[in-house]
């Protein structure tokens, strides 16, 4: 349950305390961390002390006592040394990994059951009464954040994010796959200002690692345990609506996906019936870079002639003749509104089928 790294620690620190040396081995008397790694006269005695029903005992110069998990002794902590002041420390040493291995079967209790609630692997009774076990509030304004990175990483992301966001609050940090990290997020105060800040910090402290790919996802606020598994699909969603419309971007929250979020639920057979409809055989992204490059900076510009041509350093002129003979291939005058939506609808919807036949290979 307890890494042997975090035991090896947790004696190493107790010894620098008390001076008294410390082996812990687990019920098939394997040693599992130790400040005397060669020390092994105790082996036979540890053998009885396991099968005996004593939570305690003294052998010659080692104190054994034992340390369960659910009534089932899960190590034996071997306290080199003899008389009452060793006693008294093993004692003390044995009670504060009894607690490490609580906290850590909490924890590790506590993810598998965030784990199966993203999932939707839970019944509603069941995400009632589990919640109330491992001390998970019911009702608390939370949001589900998924942080994605390059597949090839050196650095461990779940811990580097764990470390971010602390340990002591009611935040919680887990994985479903290798790429993802899932942040389940309480909100205290500012919806907004709390996730921006959040959804910054964990960006930055990735690159500051030197881990590239880093992008940042997040679904709506929900208030009870029950929506988390909601606000995870949004998260999802905007993660890979994001990135076919949003590219620019590293940091996506679902609600501003906005007319994206509803092409990117749309099938594949119905996007390429409504490109035939409007360009017939073409397709609204063929054009050249010069015609490309005025038809973005003129929506970017909200249909402002003046203000496009001087971004572009082109006469007024030029420009009208641009989208004159962009009318002419196309149908659409995009100086009106309704051509100039339908356009950009296009654009999108293309940008929309060439991302999904990426996964078609």
């Amino acid at each position: 349950m307890i890494s042997n790294q975090i035991l090896q620690n947790t004696v190493d620190g107790l010894k620098a305390i008390s001076r008294v040396d410390f082996v812990v081995i687990d019920t098939d008397i394997n040693i599992v961390a130790a400040t005397l790694p060669d020390e092994k006269d105790f082996v036979g005695a540890a053998e009885d002390f396991v099968r005996s029903s004593a939570d305690s005992q003294e052998v010659s110069k080692y104190q054994f006592f034992k340390i369960y998990d659910e009534q089932s002794p899960e190590y034996v902590l071997v306290a080199i040394g003899s008389g009452e002041d060793v006693y008294m420390i093993g004692k003390m040493a044995a009670f504060q990994i009894q607690n490490l291995l609580v906290a850590y079967k909490e924890r590790f209790d506590k993810d598998n059951f965030i784990k199966n609630l993203l999932l939707d692997n839970l019944l509603l009774v069941d995400i009632y009464s589990r919640s109330k076990k491992l001390h998970i509030k019911n009702e608390a304004d939370r949001v589900v954040m998924i942080v994605e990175t390059e597949k090839s990483r050196e650095a461990n992301v779940l811990e580097l994010v764990r470390s971010f966001l602390g340990t002591a609050g009611d935040d919680f940090v887990t994985a479903v796959d290798e790429n993802n990290v899932i942040v389940v997020k309480e909100i205290k105060d500012n919806l907004q200002a709390e996730v921006e800040k959040c959804a910054k910090g964990i960006v930055d402290i990735l690159e500051k690692e030197g881990i590239g790919g880093v992008h940042v996802s997040c679904g709506n606020m929900v208030k009870e345990i029950k929506e988390v598994s909601r606000s995870y699909k949004e998260a999802k969603m905007a993660m890979d609506v994001g990135k076919i419309f949003f590219d620019e971007k590293n940091i996506i929250a679902y609600s501003e996906l906005g007319i994206g979020r509803l092409i990117y639920q749309l099938p594949i057979p119905l996007c390429k019936m409504f490109i035939k409809e409007i360009f017939g055989d073409k397709s609204p992204d063929d054009f050249d870079e010069e015609t490309l490059t005025t038809i973005y900076r003129f929506f970017e510009n909200s249909l402002n002639v003046s203000e496009t041509s001087r971004q572009l350093f082109i006469h007024r002129n030029t420009l009208v003749y641009r989208l004159d003979k962009l009318q002419k291939s196309t149908g659409l005058d995009l100086r009106v509104f309704e051509d100039a939506i339908t356009f950009k609808i296009a654009l999108m919807v293309v940008k929309y089928m060439k991302y999904m036949e990426t996964f078609e290979y």
